[in-house]
């Protein structure tokens, strides 16, 4: 046994020869900052977004209300079933569900990592999300993103999945959340942004 471990040493210092002096722990993260900065920009996630609106670009430059780490669920083959908690049918990439303790429900929500996610039709995401749902396991700073209808339909949020991201409140909304052929009046979802405390 020892002979092997012996070997295995040999082998690694032949192909990791030592550099010679150590270097300081400044110059190391200096030299991995300049490698990975890169220019500021307004386009979201997978680069797809055009010009963000006014409102867009508020919302962006906003601290977040909240953060909550993100599950992702989907209708069909041991998915999601029926309508949300508001009665309403979920949109895929629009409904939320969160613990209405935390987030009340009709609160309108602006993700800023989800600006610009490319979705399986092509359309691109405007990172607005509608609280109209409610579960049993989410608790606190947890908050359920709905995808559609199959796991395919999970694909282009995957990569916020169990992750924990930024809420920026966006106001309040009426009724249920717009599909995406609609477009939503600012007047009705921005009814009471002021207040996030209300009826849930």
């Amino acid at each position: 046994m020892l002979g092997t471990a012996a070997a295995l040493a040999l082998i690694w210092a032949m192909a990791f020869p030592a550099a010679g002096d150590p270097v300081p722990y400044e110059v190391a993260v200096a030299a991995d900052r300049a490698a990975v900065s890169t220019a500021a920009s307004d386009e979201g996630s997978d680069s797809g977004t055009g010009v963000l609106t006014p409102e867009q670009q508020a919302l962006m430059a906003e601290e977040a209300d909240w953060t909550a780490r993100v599950n992702l669920y989907h209708a069909g083959g041991g998915g999601a079933t029926g309508n949300d908690s508001l009665g309403c049918r979920p949109v895929a990439m629009r409904t939320l569900a969160t613990d209405p303790r935390y987030i009340p429900r009709r609160t309108r929500l602006f993700i800023p990592e989800t600006v610009g996610m490319r979705m399986p039709d092509g359309a691109i995401h405007d990172g607005y999300w509608y609280a109209s749902d409610t579960g049993g396991a989410i608790k606190g700073q947890k908050i359920d993103l709905y995808t559609g209808h199959g796991r395919a339909s999970m694909s282009p949020a995957m990569r916020f999945n169990q992750r924990r991201l930024t809420l920026v409140d966006a106001g309040r909304f009426d009724g249920c959340p717009p599909s995406w052929d609609e477009t939503p009046s600012q007047t009705t979802q921005m009814a009471s942004s002021g207040s996030n405390a209300g009826s849930n």
